[in-house]
């Protein structure tokens, strides 16, 4: 996050970078995700793993769409407490976590309404925020893409998914009292700010 000089960390971002490069792993990740699949923790963990030595995670970081199962959870619970991430472990503050609420209806428009400019990487909507002119970026004139994975079809198994191995990660966290829910249905200002207000709460209760 810009605001905070600190990385936002993407296991989506990385597993599609690694598909673009057609390396080992982004050619055993392509079909899972093609199909709204999870790709398996083992694989996930190492490479979360590997971004969070890093230098740049050194004052802070955002996992961003991880951890999606309990075993992830729990495997990155066990990392931080026995590995100096920025430092002496006892240092490191607690995870905490914050869940975007938003109706499944207007999930399935954000998903499979999403285009993202090839160059620029600008995100659009063709239903909420359109191009000027359809399928063209409006600051490089670079054309949209549609990702593989942002239909329909996989968005149905994407949610199974999450009723069936993420949510349990909510009740994880809960249970430790560093949860926190916001509502996603907003505009981005107030979901940002309710953002950070939930991270202050989480953090005045000594998460």
């Amino acid at each position: 996050m810009a605001d905070y000089n600190i990385p936002q960390i993407s296991t989506g971002d990385i597993l599609r970078d690694n598909i673009a490069r057609g390396t080992d792993l982004g050619k055993a990740a392509k079909g899972l995700m093609d199909q709204g699949q999870l790709v398996p923790d083992e694989i996930v963990n190492d490479m979360v793993g590997a971004r969070l030595i890093q230098s740049d995670v050194e004052h802070g970081y955002i996992l961003d769409g991880y951890p999606r199962t309990l075993g992830q959870a729990e495997w990155l619970d066990a990392y931080l407490s026995s590995t100096a991430v920025g430092g002496p472990s006892e240092t490191v503050l607690p995870l905490v976590a914050v869940n975007i609420r938003v109706d499944e209806t207007e999930l399935l428009r954000r998903i499979t309404g999403r285009r993202i400019c090839s160059t620029c990487k600008h995100i659009y909507n063709i239903y909420s925020k359109p191009p000027k002119r359809e399928g063209t970026c409006d600051f490089d004139g670079s054309p949209l893409l549609h990702r593989s994975d942002d239909t329909e079809a996989a968005f149905t198994e994407r949610m199974k998914a999450y009723n069936t191995l993420t949510a349990p990660v909510i009740d994880h966290y809960s249970r430790q009292g560093r949860f926190r829910e916001v509502d996603g249905e907003q505009p981005v200002e107030q979901v940002t700010a309710a953002i950070e207000s939930a991270l202050k709460q989480l953090r005045r209760a000594g998460a």
